[in-house]
């Protein structure tokens, strides 16, 4: 029985393949295509609000390259010339892919050859006439940008025409140890930040959210203004700032102490960072 899909379903297996799921994205606007490194359920973070059931910290496998290679031409070829539209229920304003997207499950730079899937990516979007139509994505906490192997990955999503979404939460300690469980320092989240920007066209991304009833702090307001500010003057040049809030419930252990931000409370916000010169969009 195929499963109809929407925006609340993002299961990462319901086209039955290993690698490659379909998402119906509410910020994107019709479908996404999903590429999972990360098939373990591995992290290098540990986010409040993540949604991967059984999540361990840790790196991505080894990667199969001819399947996951199989598996986007196939799946292409399915949406594109077969009935995957009429499979899935897919509302016929939804049907157009907007974006081929590197997320999943876990940090999908830490994958070993993190640059030689994101070319092959490219170039099998590419022939299959996906590319350089449809957007081409990297959804990342930005933690590893200082690898080598990831920096070779960036400048190839930038020939493809991709970009980074790169996740800032917080841009106090304190904020990233509870929203993230970070190892990292905000600086050093920055300097990644920075780098990125210059290897390719960059947004960042960044969830808000009450945890437990305290709202959006006056500290966590201005600390991330002040970042903006900094990263500004450095000549970083962010294609745009997302905002948003949680939409479905976590499968972590602070799940029941989470809630969603009010949209007034995201739309003053995003005001400020307007007022810095920046381009924000909200999605709910």
């Amino acid at each position: 029985m195929v499963t109809r899909l929407t925006t609340t379903n993002h299961s990462r297996d319901i086209a039955g393949l290993k690698y490659v799921y379909p998402v119906l994205s509410r910020r994107a606007g019709g479908l996404s295509i999903g590429i999972n490194f990360n098939i373990n359920n591995a992290c290098n973070w540990r986010c409040i609000y993540c949604q991967v059931p059984d999540l361990k910290i840790g790196a991505a496998p080894d990667l199969d390259f001819q399947l996951l290679e199989d598996e986007l031409r196939f799946f292409l070829d399915d949406v594109l010339n077969g009935d995957f539209y009429q499979r899935f229920e897919v509302d016929e304003d939804k049907r157009i892919i907007k974006d081929i997207a590197i997320s999943g499950n876990g940090e999908p730079t830490s994958l070993k050859d993190f640059d030689k899937a994101v070319a092959l990516i490219g170039r099998v979007a590419t022939e299959a006439g996906v590319l350089p139509q449809s957007n081409f994505v990297l959804i990342t906490n930005g933690s590893l940008v200082h690898r080598p192997s990831v920096q070779n990955g960036l400048k190839k999503l930038k020939e493809y025409g991709g970009e980074v979404w790169f996740k800032l939460d917080s841009a106090t300690e304190e904020g990233r140890a509870l929203m993230n469980n970070a190892g990292q320092s905000c600086q050093a989240s920055v300097d990644n930040l920075l780098l990125c920007a210059k290897l390719c066209p960059t947004k960042l991304q960044t969830c808000l959210l009450d945890y437990d009833k305290q709202g959006l702090s006056p500290k966590e307001k201005g600390a991330f203004l002040d970042l903006l500010r900094r990263i500004k003057t450095k000549g970083c040049l962010l294609k745009r700032v997302m905002l948003y809030t949680i939409a479905r419930p976590s499968l972590q252990p602070e799940s029941d102490r989470l809630e969603s931000l009010p949209v007034e409370t995201l739309n003053a916000f995003a005001d400020e960072i307007r007022l810095l010169g920046f381009d924000v969009l909200v999605s709910y």
